[in-house]
């Protein structure tokens, strides 16, 4: 059936809900699981936050991408101890972007991943509309299967 698995987490509860699926669904299939964390952009994020002066940028900069790739890396370490656990191979990527979904894509794709199991918050109508669903527009661009834990 399915060989590998692509995760795509934030860390949050409902993203570990996902990791569970996934580490179960790779356990009755023999498949291997990557996780994938995606980070929001030091430009976009700062330049929508915050006027940051050009002497300050770069120090500044430095920080974030720090601060993000241990944010990232204990997400990634998080969830990838849950397929250890259940003795399923499973490794992790980190990718900077400001586009999930497209990302999300990409890396299944790159990895060679044939199906997607992914937690969806579930919202609709103009909440839905208005916050947009990484979720929903993978499901809407991507040609592989996908699960979608709620």
């Amino acid at each position: 059936m399915y060989k590998h698995i692509l995760v795509p987490t934030d860390g949050s509860k409902l993203s570990g809900k996902a990791v569970t699926e996934a580490v179960k669904l790779a356990a009755i299939c023999g498949a291997k699981i990557t996780l994938l964390h995606v980070v929001s952009d030091y430009r976009k994020a700062m330049s929508e936050t915050y006027a940051v002066p050009a002497a300050m940028a770069a120090p500044i900069q430095k920080k974030f991408q720090d601060e993000a790739a241990t944010r990232s890396r204990k997400i990634i370490d998080t969830a990838g101890a849950v397929a250890k656990a259940a003795s399923i191979p499973c490794g992790g990527v980190s990718v900077i972007s400001d586009s999930p979904y497209e990302t999300i894509i990409k890396q299944a794709g790159k990895s060679k991943c044939d199906v997607i199991v992914m937690a969806s918050h579930g919202r609709r109508g103009l909440q839905g509309f208005l916050l947009g669903s990484e979720t929903t527009k993978v499901l809407c661009h991507t040609k592989i299967p996908v699960l979608v834990v709620r």
